[in-house]
């Protein structure tokens, strides 16, 4: 018996064929399972070629510090101040995974353990996540990235209040939303 499926209907991707029709962007809030950080020196040109070139469109922004970007549902893209690497060696894009707290702590330690040096200790960001970044032998930066329990009276939460990211209501749950 092989465990995989067909689980066409968890994808946004349409069926393959001469018929097929893209899924319109999708506006909903979701836990991201995975998306690509890109550091930019040039954060609304890169909005620009992003949205104007490629279709995704601005999901939200901080002004000056995150614009995360999106296009069908799980095709979400952060763009952040930085500077690109020159040195070919080492990546300056990041790929992020979703994970839980306690995994955190566990998988720094095992991969300092293969590669010392090579994974941060966990730390916070300004989006109320607490992440770990590894750089992979082939130097890729992989981050693993955990949801902090909601604190509307924390300064992330007020932060984000303040450019109208607002975490829903018990009453919003049982709202029927569009995607």
């Amino acid at each position: 018996m092989s465990e995989l499926f067909n689980a066409f209907e968890m994808s946004p991707v349409p069926a393959p064929g001469p018929d097929a029709v893209p899924p319109a962007p999708f506006r909903g809030i979701y836990g991201m399972p995975m998306f690509v950080t890109v550091p930019t020196r040039d954060l609304a040109g890169s909005m620009e070629f992003w949205v104007h070139g490629l279709g995704f469109f601005e999901f939200f922004s901080i002004p000056g510090q995150v614009v995360h970007l999106r296009r069908w549902a799980f095709q979400d893209v952060l763009l952040v101040p930085g500077v690109e690497s020159e040195d070919l060696r080492e990546s300056a894009m990041r790929v992020t995974f979703a994970c839980v707290l306690s995994e955190l702590a566990p998988v720094a330690e095992a991969c300092n353990a293969l590669r010392p040096g090579c994974a941060t200790a966990p730390f916070d960001t300004p989006w109320t996540t607490r992440d770990v970044e590894v750089v992979t032998p082939e130097q890729v930066r992989v981050v693993l990235s955990a949801a902090k329990p909601a604190d509307p009276e924390s300064e992330e939460a007020k932060r984000l209040a303040a450019v109208g990211i607002v975490p829903p209501t018990e009453e919003d749950d049982n709202v029927v939303h569009d995607g």
